[in-house]
């Protein structure tokens, strides 16, 4: 019995670092699921290094919970800005076969989150082209993904704003479409979606 209430104790903890750092990224749009972790822990005074630490996926189910409960219409309204500007963007960049990924399409997004776009084309500087063309402000990024358990690469990037939305889009080679890189919630390969996908999204509201 005491061994059941050992794991109970530890189990109620874990959920509990995972509600505070869901609400340390929606609050604060802390995006990054380790620094979310560790704050959750110093403010509920966890020292026990990272036995405790819940995993990226309860976060990111405490985090859908917590806009469930206080987010409400704002939430939604937030959300299908940013995939209706999501879908400009592809619409825009159409080119590049982009790609909707993150937690935008997968509905965890908060006021505070960036569109997150997939780009595939063998030569990266033809997408800062096509924005330095039209006119769009833009500045260039790099992003480091993880592409399996072992590998991670830096892949260029560029960061803009559509229908007063950031959106920054990692640029992969044409081949990179594919195989998607690893999600940091839960280690399998990252959902993408198409143009057609985030429409559809975005047809019952």
């Amino acid at each position: 019995m005491r061994a059941r209430k050992h794991v109970t104790r530890a189990d109620n903890l874990r959920r509990a670092l995972a509600q505070e750092a869901a609400r340390i990224m929606a609050e604060h749009g802390i995006r990054d699921f380790l620094v979310a972790k560790r704050k959750a822990a110093e403010r509920l005074g966890v020292t026990d290094g990272t036995a405790l630490l819940p995993k990226n996926s309860e976060i990111e189910s405490a985090l859908a919970e917590y806009q469930r409960l206080f987010g409400g219409a704002s939430h939604l309204l937030s959300l299908h800005a940013q995939r209706r500007a999501a879908l400009s963007a592809m619409r825009y960049l159409s080119e590049f076969e982009p790609r909707l990924v993150g937690a935008v399409l997968a509905g965890t997004a908060t006021e505070h989150t960036e569109v997150q776009l997939h780009l595939f084309t063998e030569r990266a500087e033809t997408v800062t082209l096509k924005l330095l063309e039209t006119g769009i402000p833009h500045e260039v990024t790099e992003r480091r993904v993880k592409l399996t358990a072992e590998r991670v690469r830096a892949y260029p990037g560029v960061r803009f704003q559509m229908d007063d939305q950031p959106i920054e889009a990692t640029v992969f080679p044409q081949d990179g479409i594919r195989q998607a890189p690893v999600s940091p919630v839960d280690g399998r390969p990252m959902r993408r979606a198409n143009a057609f996908e985030v429409e559809a999204l975005l047809d019952p509201l």
